[in-house]
This record gives C-alpha cells, structure tokens and sequence, in this order.
C-alpha cells in the first residue's frame, strides 16, 4: 500500500476528520480552534468580535469563526490558495509577507478584535528547514498584529516546536499580557504543531 493511500485510509478513521464531515465543516482543523475557544475562562472570539484568519485555505477556521462572532461580527481570511466562498466573510488572495495583502485586509477593516494564524509551510521534509519556515510565517503573523490588532486584542499562532521556539514565545511575551502554549486534542499527538495564545495585546510594549 502506498503512503498516500495509507495516510488517506488514516484519515478516513480519524475521528475528528468524520466530526468534520457530519457538522459540514470544511476540516478537521475547525475543532482546534474551537477547542482553544472552550479551553480558557476567557474567550479568545466572542459574540460580535472582528478577527482575521491568515493561511486560512480550505477555509475550516473561518466557518468555526464566522459560527463563533455570529451575523454581527466581522470576518476577513487571507491565504495564496483560493477557497469557495463562505457566506458573510470576506476573503484577500495573498501573501501574508506582502505589503499590497495588508492594504486589501484594510479595505475590509483596519482593526481586528482577534487575529488567528493557522499557516503552515510546504513542508519539504527537512526538520530543521520546516521549522525554521514556519516560525518565519508566525513571526510575519506577529508582526501583522502590529498593524492591524486592536490593543487588548487576543492572537493564537500555530508554531512548530524546535529550536526557534522559545525566541518566539519571548518575542510574544514582549506584546501580551499573558502567552499561554496549548495544545488541542485534535491536533494530532504525533504531530510537533503547538498553539500559543497572546491575550491582551499591549502595543506599547511591541
């Protein structure tokens, strides 16, 4: 059997890809995020917030998200890879490290009560080289919050564990109040992903 065929078969048992399946989300994904939601005493996405989703291709976080701040919040993704489009939410086709990206999300809202990062590199295979690409991107996350979150605004990232990560987690510590690191139970126990949450983003101190 080969290993696509293998990884397809795993899949179809997985019990948060059938969850998925049966609650019409678009992946398994989705439950991270709402599990990170549910996990704290405060929320990260309430009622009403505008948040932004960056990498949000095939678009599972956003339907969580839009679910989350109902008919009156805002919600905008952004990714290099289109989606099908998902009633009331706004979608930007772009790189995250471009500066025309930014000035499209702007046009939409310029001020963002949470913004999510579920990117993720191609993977190539190389440890040392996927790590280092996908703490780039969360760093670039970072980095957007400086523009575009509003001060006391919540940010959770995915992050690779490795050598770069604690680098981060202090580059975080320097722009929230609190940075919890979580991992949710549908993320996969073998894989390195990890989520850390920034609440209460300080601008002053970014």
């Amino acid at each position: 059997m080969g290993k696509r065929r293998m990884w397809l078969n795993e899949k179809k048992k997985d019990h948060y890809y059938k969850k998925a399946k049966k609650e019409n989300l678009r992946s398994r994904a989705a439950f991270k995020l709402i599990q990170l939601n549910e996990k704290f005493k405060f929320k990260l996405i309430k009622k009403g917030d505008s948040v932004l989703d960056l990498g949000c291709a095939p678009g599972g976080w956003l339907k969580a998200i839009k679910n989350l701040v109902g008919e009156k919040g805002i919600v905008v993704g952004v990714d290099l890879q289109p989606i099908t489009p998902i009633p009331q939410v706004k979608f930007v086709l772009g790189d995250i490290t471009d500066e025309n990206t930014i000035a499209e999300i702007k046009e939409y809202n310029s001020s963002f009560d949470v913004i999510t990062s579920d990117c993720s590199p191609n993977v190539s295979g190389n440890w040392e080289v996927d790590h280092a690409r996908q703490i780039y991107l969360a760093e670039m996350s970072l980095e957007i919050c400086q523009q575009l979150l509003c001060e006391g605004g919540n940010f959770v990232v995915k992050v690779f564990q490795g050598e770069l990560f604690e680098d981060f987690i202090e580059k975080m510590k320097q722009m929230f109040e609190k940075v919890i690191i979580s991992k949710p139970d549908a993320s996969r126990k073998r894989s390195s992903e990890i989520y850390v949450v920034g609440r209460q983003y300080d601008p002053k101190y970014s």
